[in-house]
């Protein structure tokens, strides 16, 4: 185990930090919320565009609640609906983001939020550690892709 040597004034730091966490960083450094911006934008009732956005990491409960949503239960599909609505925690000027505005999504967002929620929540990346069969050189992949479409 390696030691390290603290000054007193900084002992303070380590067991009560000064700063509180930034919006979406809980204590101890987990970030809890992530943005995005949407590739074609959620189209308000007034025309307005939003792109910019941010969800938060999903609970137990957030997966949980769809099950029991009889939209759901009429029609399994729905479920994706429901759950970005909970995760979502702004879009743009949107005052309370609910299924029915995710409801009015164009298809490539929709798409390109499921994609998000599936990064966010496996460990806040789909990152792979490999191994090239060649070289044998290590590195690291992104298993969705970097971008909405790639692979």
């Amino acid at each position: 185990m390696r030691r390290r040597t603290i000054a007193l004034d900084q002992l303070d730091e380590l067991v009560e930090p000064k700063d509180e966490p930034e919006r979406g960083t809980a204590r101890g450094g987990l970030r809890t919320e992530f943005d995005f911006e949407l590739p074609r934008g959620y189209v308000d009732p007034d025309g307005v565009v939003h792109r910019h956005g941010r969800m938060r990491l999903a609970t137990a409960r957030d997966e949980l609640r769809p099950q029991i949503d009889l939209r759901v239960k009429e029609n399994p599909g729905y479920l994706s609906v429901v759950l970005l609505s909970q995760v979502i925690t702004r879009l743009g000027t949107v005052r309370e983001v609910h299924a029915g505005v995710v409801e009015q999504m164009y298809a490539t967002d929709i798409a390109f939020l499921q994609d998000f929620y599936r990064r966010i929540n496996s460990e806040g990346h789909t990152r792979a550690g490999v191994t090239c069969p060649s070289c044998g050189t290590a590195f690291e992949v992104d298993l969705a892709g970097g971008r909405l479409g790639e692979s």
